[in-house]
């Protein structure tokens, strides 16, 4: 049994909004009491108050959870300024929290800290890790480099870290009653849980590939030994923006992730970008229209349903980038509702808009880090 409940709200007022999120929780529970939670917020509520009324009415839970830039919900559809919580009952998956502090000093000591202590309370092989860490204080490429090697191979790594609404200024990670940041706070699902992951763009291609041949962390100086500027004014004509993000193709050369740009030098020719961009790899540019970004989210949703082990999922974990909302605008709420339909009716989603994605680039291969994606993970049990 994998019993799973959702509550969102939008009122202004944090009291109120948590108070009626966890009346809607402990209504779908029916009397049963949550292992595990995973909590999503806009940046301006009062999160100590909210966390700490999700103590008092659920002492034991495993929580993790951080600040936004949207929410999504089964409840509410798409929100701003608003609180979610998604929480887990079980008696055939174990879900256990670790947290790993002061990332941005030592990322390898503080993903090692935040492994070691939850799976230190499971005898059980973790299957699923899920994480919304820091995302401004050190690169979210080297978070999961350092999960990875604290994990190991066999377990799938999906996520999103954490957002301030486009401020760029501070942003807020939670760890049961904790609000913290410059933290990894993760959920290790362990036992009979099934899951699958999908994770599209909606982008294409555009112009030749390039080699990067000067770079410095998220700083791209040149690709194919020129200014990188050149190489977005060639095939543009303009200055780089969120709306042409960057491939980079994986080693084998047959998939890519995507980098978004995050201001320019003219000086330089710089660009620099959201996140860490390997040395030597092969980059092309990349457009889309609006109507190919909504698609997007049908595409991740029929990747995650096509690969799902089991019969019907129990919930949806939903995962989308905060560059996507800016250029969808008002179209945004589209996002979920297109998914929506091909959800089963009472399918609890939970989800938020992040500053980076973490999910596998196809449903069975390794997780890498992205912009401007939809990821879906699916989770259910045996």
């Amino acid at each position: 049994m994998l019993k799973v409940a959702v509550g969102h709200s939008n009122d202004p007022n944090a009291s109120a909004a948590i108070d009626e999120v966890i009346e809607q929780c402990m209504q779908s529970l029916g009397g049963q009491v949550p292992q595990a939670g995973i909590l999503f917020t806009a940046i301006d509520f009062d999160h100590p108050l909210i966390l700490e009324r999700i103590q008092d009415v659920f002492p034991s839970i495993d929580l993790i959870g951080g600040t936004t830039d949207g929410e999504i919900s089964s409840v509410l559809d798409y929100q701003q300024d608003s609180i979610t919580l998604m929480v887990f009952c079980s008696d055939q998956v174990e879900i256990h929290a670790g947290l790993g502090r002061g990332v941005s000093k030592d990322v390898v000591a503080a993903t090692q800290q935040a492994v070691t202590e939850a799976q230190s309370k499971s005898k059980l092989a973790t299957k699923l890790c899920l994480t919304v860490p820091e995302s401004l204080t050190t690169s979210g490429v080297r978070i999961l480099d350092g999960l990875k090697q604290a994990l190991g191979d066999r377990t799938l790594i999906v996520g999103g870290t954490a957002a301030d609404q486009q401020r760029m200024q501070h942003t807020y990670q939670f760890f049961r009653g904790e609000v913290l940041s410059d933290s990894v706070p993760i959920l290790l699902f362990s036992g009979d849980v099934l899951f699958s992951c999908g994770m599209a763009g909606g982008w294409k291609t555009i112009g030749k590939q390039g080699i990067v041949t000067k770079v410095d962390s998220n700083i791209l100086y040149e690709i194919d030994g020129k200014p990188a500027l050149e190489f977005y004014l060639h095939y543009l004509g303009a200055p780089p923006s969120d709306e042409y993000p960057l491939a980079v193709y994986e080693p084998s050369g047959q998939k890519y992730f995507m980098r978004a740009p995050n201001g320019y030098d003219n000086d330089t020719g710089s660009i620099r970008f959201f996140t860490d961009i390997p040395n030597q790899a092969q980059v092309q540019m990349l457009e889309a229209s609006r109507e190919e970004l909504l698609s997007a989210s049908q595409i991740s949703l029929q990747q995650a349903l096509d690969t799902y082990p089991g019969n019907e999922p129990t919930a949806a974990v939903l995962i989308s980038c905060a560059s996507r909302r800016h250029l969808l605008g008002t179209r945004t709420e589209r996002e979920y509702q297109t998914i929506k339909k091909n959800l089963a009716k009472n399918l609890p989603c939970c989800g938020f808009y992040s500053y980076g994605e973490l999910a596998p680039l196809t449903p069975k291969s390794e997780t890498y880090f992205h912009n401007e994606t939809f990821v879906t993970l699916l989770l259910g049990v045996q």
